[in-house]
């Protein structure tokens, strides 16, 4: 996902890991997405929040301090609309420099813009670095969180002199599944949602185990039948190398920092290499990117382009990894263990403190049982049932998963007496099967993306943008402006005596 995000980690890891001769890859050129030169200048602050929102006993009504950030640089001060981002797994920075079409719709519309960082994730810890011990990391919820920013608008309308200004929210991935539940549950607060690669299907346990990895599969597919063939090729070549127990030569095919010494290891390293495949899915971009690390113009193109250029399939794999894993092109070998962590998501957590949140969350609420099989897909068999989900949480965090409370709590796909909120989806995307493809209603509207990747719509406007995200974006800001215009005269109509 999720999206989500997760994978920011790796690239930290790689810049303060082996700096010598490193593995080629040349598919890299250093330099900043455009987009962040348009971006205005955040100011960062912090919100004094309530830890536990929902028991008064709780914690003597602890705080913590939670980061967000802001720009009114095209706002019509007490007038103008606010553009909350739901920020989602991961340090809100990351978000806000890549969600370049929030604020060229706020200079359009004259919007404050605020961007409001997830307790648990980058500095918004309630118990500093013992927030993932048991049972600090208790207070991780969905519910908590979209308390946290319904709090959070309230005060900030209140300390603004902007009580009336009507709020939409913003959000990618995890983030737009927050926005739709935020007009779910809070429509007092919020006037409407844009919740783009949103999977809000999926994760409430609602569709099929095998749809995300078939789905990743289908896009290198489309590129070339070939390169599907020689991806599974390479892993069936693992395979046949693991069942002889030639740990030595995996090791020197792959540029592993170590052998493996067992089926556990072979495990561990086929989850490494699919994530690869999954992150380039995700983030096909028509451009050059820096998020959630680097990626090449186009990546799945570039893999297979990879995946095809000689026969020896294992040589190709390792190097379609680094694609992913060797973005600087600095490391000598891949430790597998130290590039990707095993756990509740089977599409990735990342690394670090952040990787141990989203682990919590696939723990409880969030359902991310997804499998590959090698039938519908083209990567090793490897299930996640329900019964590999809570086992694995139950020793990892002391918990059982609730495989059904999100379609409880946050209505599943019985979805048609809500209103006003955007589902968009790029057809490149996997995570987009997961989320709503079709329209409810005349305000519960799905925007499908041709040739659109990851939340793309979100992003900066850019020269290489199809066709068809320049449209979405006109679609999602027209819908926009009206539903700012219906808040408007809601509030009116609202302060008029009888």
């Amino acid at each position: 996902m999720s999206t989500i995000m997760r994978f920011l980690m790796v690239t930290v890891t790689l810049l303060l890991t082996e700096v010598l001769n490193g593995l080629p890859n040349p598919y890299f050129q250093s330099r900043r997405h455009q987009s962040l030169k348009t971006e205005p200048q955040y100011i960062e602050k912090y919100f004094s929040q309530i830890l536990d929102h929902f028991n008064f006993n709780s914690m003597v009504n602890g705080t913590f301090n939670q980061r967000y950030l802001i720009t009114d640089k095209y706002w019509k001060k007490g007038f103008g609309p606010i553009f909350f981002y739901t920020g989602n797994e991961g340090d809100i920075w990351e978000f806000a420099l890549n969600s370049g079409f929030i604020t060229e719709l706020a200079a359009q519309q004259r919007a404050l813009v605020i961007f409001a960082e997830h307790r648990y994730y980058g500095k918004s810890l309630p118990f500093g670095k013992d927030s993932f011990n048991i049972p600090q990391i208790s207070w991780l919820t969905v519910e908590q969180a979209l308390a946290d920013y319904s709090v959070m608008i309230t005060e900030l309308k209140q300390q603004l002199a902007a009580t009336d200004c009507p709020v939409i929210v913003f959000g990618g991935s995890y983030g737009g599944m927050l926005s739709v539940y935020m007009r779910l549950k809070y429509p007092n607060i919020v006037a409407g949602a844009l919740a783009a690669s949103a999977p809000i299907l999926s994760t409430a346990g609602l569709g099929e185990s095998r749809q995300f990895f078939r789905d990743v599969t289908t896009d290198f597919e489309r590129v070339s039948p070939e390169c599907r063939n020689a991806v599974r090729g390479a892993f069936h070549q693992l395979k046949e190398l693991a069942e002889r127990q030639d740990y030595s030569q995996i090791q020197a095919e792959l540029a592993l920092c170590k052998p493996p010494s067992s089926a556990l290891d072979i495990h561990q390293l086929n989850g490494l290499l699919r994530n690869a495949f999954t992150l380039m899915a995700m983030l096909d971009y028509p451009y050059s990117t820096h998020f959630m690390g680097n990626m090449p113009a186009n990546p799945v193109k570039v893999a297979c382009e990879t995946m095809l250029r000689g026969s020896d399939l294992l040589a190709n794999l390792r190097d379609t990894a680094g694609i992913v894993y060797n973005a600087t092109g600095l490391l000598t070998c891949f430790d597998m263990y130290n590039l990707y962590l095993e756990c509740a998501d089977p599409t990735g957590c990342g690394l670090g403190f952040d990787s141990m949140a989203w682990d919590y969350q696939a723990c409880t609420e969030i359902n991310l049982c997804y499998e590959s099989n090698n039938v519908t897909d083209m990567f090793p068999p490897m299930p996640f049932t329900e019964r590999d989900r809570e086992l694995y949480c139950s020793k990892r965090w002391g918990v059982v998963p609730r495989p059904d409370w999100l379609k409880i709590q946050f209505w599943g796909d019985a979805l048609s007496s809500a209103s006003n909120i955007i589902f968009s989806n790029g057809d490149l995307d996997p995570w987009a099967n997961g989320g709503v493809r079709t329209s409810f209603s005349s305000s519960l509207i799905a925007v499908n993306i041709l040739g659109g990747a990851h939340h793309l719509d979100l992003r900066a406007s850019n020269e290489a943008d199809p066709v068809s995200v320049i449209n979405a974006r006109k679609t999602e800001a027209d819908l926009i402006a009206q539903w700012v215009k219906m808040e408007r005269i809601r509030v009116h109509l609202k302060v008029q005596p009888l």
